[in-house]
């Protein structure tokens, strides 16, 4: 018989940000496909018989830039739990930006660490405050794009990722094990599907959110994402007060915490969005992996 081929001990770190909790590897040195990040995502992710995450974070190299653009300090990957291909994860993007200051990325500014970085969701900015295991992250957000009605009285919004916004008078009675699935897999949001989030209007900057992700197919205890794009669907759909207001804060309460999302309307349009929030380093580990 041949031996069994020893496995790759594959360093981690565990990290969470308002509870939505990730695997972060190193790429650079791992230098794992694709495929093979898929595949430890759907091994490894699973909270029965894994580490247990919402996904799996991956920080590259990144790509090389144009002549006259600058160049970016890395390149953000991510797969969901279920393996599955996710354009970005804000709170992920606000983990791995962390992850990538205490390993010595980015530039210096004001007591904090300025970071840019690509995604398969486009290019984004980072202020990390400091190079520690924890404390809070902003994330600079492109603009969004897609908004507009869509069924049984939801409205989509593309925040970096697909979304779906639900307005609720009681977001706790929200039936979101049941009513998730059957949105996130509407015909009217193929084929990419959605998540869906149920929103609560709480005040004049305050809402309240739970939400559905597709990729992990379940609820999760924040989505960042979710966040802009419950904050920015409420703000155009004119349930945070006058609509006139040139900027705005909105505190998003999400289960496993508290997020803030910033912006300016120019035009009827929000401009220069951000995510603010907590990124925490959990712990430190290896995997055994036998791809």
């Amino acid at each position: 018989m041949t031996p069994d081929r020893p496995p790759l001990i594959v360093p981690f770190t565990k990290m969470n940000g308002a509870g939505n909790d990730f695997l972060v590897l190193d790429n650079r040195f791992l230098r794992f496909s694709d495929g093979e990040l898929a595949a430890l995502a759907r091994r490894f992710c699973p909270r029965r018989t894994g580490a247990g995450a919402d996904g799996l974070l991956a920080l590259d190299e990144p790509a090389q830039a144009a002549e006259d653009a600058p160049e970016p300090d890395f390149r953000m990957r991510y797969r969901n739990a279920d393996g599955s291909l996710a354009t970005m994860c804000g709170n992920g993007a606000r983990c791995l930006a962390r992850f990538a200051a205490r390993a010595g990325l980015g530039t210096a500014a004001d007591g904090g660490v300025a970071l840019a970085f690509d995604t398969d969701g486009g290019r984004y900015r980072a202020e990390v405050d400091g190079r520690g295991a924890s404390g809070p992250v902003r994330l600079a957000v492109p603009p969004a794009r897609d908004y507009g009605p869509s069924v049984d009285g939801a409205v989509r919004i593309w925040t970096g990722t697909e979304h779906a916004v639900v307005f609720t008078d009681d977001v706790a009675g929200a039936d979101v094990e049941g009513e998730g699935p059957r949105l996130r897999g509407h015909p009217a949001f193929a084929p990419a599907g959605t998540n869906v989030n149920w929103v609560q209007v709480a005040g004049p900057d305050r809402v309240r959110v739970r939400t559905f992700e597709k990729g992990v197919e379940a609820e999760t205890l924040a989505c960042g994402t979710g966040a802009v794009a419950s904050a920015l669907a409420a703000s155009l759909g004119g349930h945070l007060g006058p609509a006139g207001r040139e900027r705005q804060s909105v505190a998003v309460e999400m289960t496993g915490g508290t997020l803030e999302v910033g912006f300016r309307m120019a035009d009827g349009a929000p401009a220069e969005i951000t995510l603010a929030g907590p990124a925490e380093t959990v712990y430190e580990g290896t995997l055994e992996w036998r791809g």
